[in-house]
């Protein structure tokens, strides 16, 4: 099986496709170009003729079909003492979506991995889209300790619901998680 198949498939785009599908159920050091590639069914030397290595596959492959900072922004078009409920609900949404689920629990495994990936993701997803999008968002500006426990929180929620699947929030209404949590959030705003 080498180099490309007969015809003219979108193999850039299914290596994509494998690639996010491993790094979301095995996370980033568990995975292999060679299971990608067997997945995507194509040589691994063709993973590299598309990507410079396992990290640059990686970045394309969370390429997540939402923009974190546009949807805060249409969730934080509400007064400042509705956002913590805003939040929430708008996280919920987004991790609720099947089209989402995968890629964003590939980001999820891989920022808490420890590799120097996960700190790169880390640092260019969480400290450079989403605690910017909150500062920036949040009607009045709100402090860097507000932003940094409004991210533990959703960090430790999702963690909980999505990757360890604790109960009741595994099975719990959105919208009620939403009400439930929301209030700490606003707590940590309007610090």
């Amino acid at each position: 099986m080498a180099g490309r198949r007969s015809g003219t498939p979108d193999t850039r785009g299914e290596i994509i496709a494998a690639a996010r599908e491993a790094f979301a159920s095995q996370g980033f050091d568990r995975t292999s170009l060679r299971s990608i590639a067997r997945s995507a069914g194509v040589d691994p030397a063709l993973i590299h003729h598309y990507f410079d290595g396992k990290d640059a596959l990686f970045v394309a492959a969370m390429d997540l079909p939402l923009s974190p900072r546009e949807r805060l922004a249409e969730a934080l078009d509400v007064p400042r003492d509705q956002a913590g409920v805003a939040v929430i609900r708008t996280m919920l949404t987004v991790w609720d979506d099947e089209a989402y689920q995968p890629s964003l629990l590939g980001v999820l495994r891989s920022l808490t991995s420890g590799t120097a990936a996960g700190t790169e993701l880390r640092t260019a997803f969480v400290e450079g889209m989403i605690f910017p999008a909150l500062r920036q968002e949040i009607e009045g500006g709100v402090s860097e300790r507000a932003v940094g426990l409004v991210g533990s929180q959703i960090i430790g929620l999702i963690v909980a619901r999505y990757l360890i699947g604790v109960e009741p929030l595994v099975s719990m209404d959105s919208e009620e998680l939403a009400q439930l949590v929301g209030p700490t959030i606003q707590r940590y705003i309007d610090l």
